[in-house]
């Protein structure tokens, strides 16, 4: 049973990583997008943000809140300890 859920948390895990890639790229663009408009200015310049604002970062947020639950999962699955104060590692019985 340890095995199996190993597998599925090393899968879940490869799954988390490429969406926190994902949004960061995304959140990277954007900062681009808001850059560009500001660059452009004037109407051009409010229908990019409000595209950006209305359109990509909703998605974004909830992309990146399901990412955090994922990650979260992982570390449970796992057994990974890493939000402790202690230094000491986990052993597997």
């Amino acid at each position: 049973m340890k095995e199996y859920i190993k597998k599925i948390a090393e899968i879940l895990r490869m799954v988390f990583g490429y969406g926190i890639m994902i949004t960061l790229f995304v959140g990277g663009f954007t900062f681009f997008g808001y850059l560009v408009a500001l660059i452009i200015g004037g109407e051009t310049a409010a229908a990019i943000c409000t595209f950006i604002y209305k359109g990509v970062v909703p998605v974004m947020i909830k992309v990146t809140t399901s990412m955090v639950l994922l990650g979260l999962v992982v570390m449970y699955l796992s057994g990974e300890q890493a939000l402790t104060t202690s230094k000491e590692k986990k052993k597997d019985k």
